[in-house]
């Protein structure tokens, strides 16, 4: 057994001390850093912020050979246990690595906790001591009373329950992979719990307003338990965890997830929760539930099926696969239609949501430039390093990998023998230990609508093309159109700006739009349009015809450079519109039918 001490040895300085101790180590043992969190595919280097490493064996203190920029070597003098000591400098509140200040803390166990090298299957205990006054902690890890920390024989013949409030707190996983899928809370928070097929979950919230209404988010959050459960494994059936956790941060402006085995840890913004006496459903909250119903489902889709390559994960280098339009881009169709499935928004609302997708997926010349297949391979590399050229030379595979998503599911459902929804449950039922190819998810679809629908699937995937959505939308009673008076200046223009008080700041000029024409380029700084200043782009809509040409005048490294923006006729103007998804009021009987089988009625 490995045991994992953590303290707060400096909450102002955002400090944890933490400690792993190895019981009768064998020769000379290697330490080693995740530099990667599973879900989020991008090298983090979490070893950056250790820092004091030390080690011991009883009294006599042992050098630390460092042997490389996440492992260490310890040679043990002696049989006594092994003790490595460091401090972790944690001062990221995103849900990625760790947190602490005087109010909160939060960390993933692969920012803190080292993996003893050739000991990882052995059980893992974490042994969070010296919590301030008043701190509880949430968590999805097993818990065990702080005297059955390194003696495992002992918990059988003690209660489990811990005191709400203890200043030292024990957990136990039953090995490494399964302590770094386990986020802690910890600090004051709300907490509210529902069960669902027999099974406990917990919800907790910190950072929210006084007015927060705990209850209407609960409620709201078992919908989509439900929903979920069900979906998977049928009326009466169970998830595939004994416990799971809801652990969300709410900021002041704030958006995020990351999915784990029985839990998840989400950042929202506190205007978006629900406030008690508030009624409606506003945008906020929608992408709010959005996100919860996007985590949970990856329960079971990334968390238990996975990229074949990804088992096991190898946590000291990239682990590359072409696979996650699948597991991110279907998670992202679902999410939101599993809001409509659970009664949480109805169908207007949900073709809103696809709109947006539909739209920002349009306005991304990438999409001609990388594949989907191309897109999930280069993660590690350009989704989370993104930059002024984004938008031009990559696709997402979130969005237009959700978009593909709708595409087979509509068009499995049009051959009139299966759904998206059986290819799912098809897949869980028969991947290999939770390992899948591409090769199997064609075979599933071939098996199950037919070989022309598989041949589109892996067009749709490996292809540069932009979709052609309207003619399968419009098979599931659903009409595509452009909604060209709703252009912003920056839709029609072809620029991503952001206005500040210094001005409006061009962020990425799309290729091939009339600003590209115009010769404007990213870092520009954006001074007048047609001889009048502007601080906000959409200033001058209010002088600029649509369509009409104008002249710009814009700053760029120190010189003020006079730029000519071509007229846009329709067609142009046209390309550039919002999308706008519509239930098709004169659809036939049979296209009406095989609507309600996607949307409900």
């Amino acid at each position: 057994m490995i045991l994992h001490r953590i303290e707060i040895a400096d909450a102002s300085a955002h400090q944890f001390a933490v400690s792993v101790t190895v019981t009768a180590p064998a020769g000379p043992q290697e330490f080693t850093l995740p530099v990667w969190i599973p879900g989020s595919y991008l090298v983090r280097e979490f070893s950056r912020h250790l820092s004091l490493i030390s080690a011991r064996q009883g009294r006599t203190e042992l050098p630390v050979e460092v042997l490389g920029k996440n492992r260490w070597r310890v040679t043990p003098s002696g049989r006594g246990a092994l003790v490595l000591s460091y401090r972790v400098y944690a001062f990221d509140a995103s849900v990625r690595t760790a947190w602490l200040d005087a109010t909160r803390g939060f960390f993933n166990p692969s920012s803190l906790c080292m993996a003893v090298v050739g000991r990882e299957a052995e059980p893992q205990q974490i042994e969070l001591a010296k919590l301030p006054a008043g701190w509880d902690v949430a968590t999805g890890m097993r818990e065990l009373l702080p005297a059955a920390a390194a003696k495992p024989a002992a918990a059988s013949r003690r209660k489990t329950a811990a005191p709400a409030l203890a200043r030292t707190r024990c957990f136990e996983a039953a090995d490494y992979d399964e302590l770094v899928d386990h986020p802690f809370e910890l600090g004051t928070f709300w907490r509210g719990r529902f069960n669902v097929a027999g099974v406990p979950h917990e919800f907790v919230v910190a950072g929210h307003w006084p007015q927060f209404d705990g209850e209407r988010l609960l409620a709201d959050t078992r919908h989509i338990v439900e929903t979920q459960i069900e979906f998977w494994h049928g009326a009466g059936g169970r998830p595939p965890y004994e416990r799971y956790v809801f652990m969300l941060y709410a900021t002041e402006d704030g958006y995020g997830g990351l999915e784990h085995r029985a839990s998840t840890a989400l950042i929202a913004a506190r205007k978006d929760l629900p406030r008690r006496g508030v009624g409606g459903l506003n945008d906020g909250y929608v992408t709010l539930l959005g996100l919860i119903s996007h985590e949970f489902f990856h329960t079971w889709n990334v968390k238990r099926l996975k990229p074949a390559n990804f088992l096991p994960y190898d946590l000291q280098a990239e682990n590359y696969t072409g696979l996650l339009w699948f597991f991110e881009g279907f998670t992202s169709y679902y999410d939101d239609l599993l809001l409509l499935r659970a009664g949480l928004i109805d169908a207007p609302r949900y073709l809103k949501l696809v709109s947006r997708t539909v739209s920002g997926v349009a306005a991304t010349p990438g999409q001609q430039v990388q594949s989907l297949h191309e897109a999930s391979f280069d993660a590690w590399i350009k989704y989370y390093r993104p930059d002024e050229n984004t938008p031009n030379s990559t696709v997402s595979y979130y969005t237009k990998g959700a978009l593909v998503g709708l595409l087979l599911d509509l068009a499995l459902r049009q051959t009139g023998k299966s759904s998206l929804d059986a290819v799912m449950r098809t897949l869980w039922q028969e991947a290999p230990g939770g390992a899948v190819t591409e090769a199997l998810i064609l075979d599933v679809v071939r098996r199950l609508g037919g070989k022309a629908v598989a041949q589109q699937l892996q067009d749709w995937v490996h292809g540069r093309e932009r979709l052609d959505l309207a003619p399968t939308l419009a098979r599931g009673g659903v009409l595509l159109e452009a909604d060209a008076p709703a252009l912003t200046l920056a839709q029609e223009w072809g620029v991503r700006a952001g206005d500040s008080s210094a001005g409006v700041q061009i962020k990425s000029v799309l290729d091939g739009s009339p600003a590209a024409a115009a010769g404007l380029s990213a870092g520009d700084e954006l001074l007048a349009v047609d001889g009048w200043r502007v601080r906000r782009l959409d200033d001058a809509q209010g002088w600029v015809a649509p369509g009409a040409a104008c002249s710009l005048l814009v700053a760029r490294q120190q010189r003020v450079l006079s730029l000519s923006l071509p007229a846009r006729g329709p067609a142009v103007r046209s390309a550039g519109a919002p999308a706008v998804l519509k239930i098709d009021a004169r659809a036939t009987p049979a296209v009406q039918a095989r609507r309600r089988a996607w949307l409900g009625s």
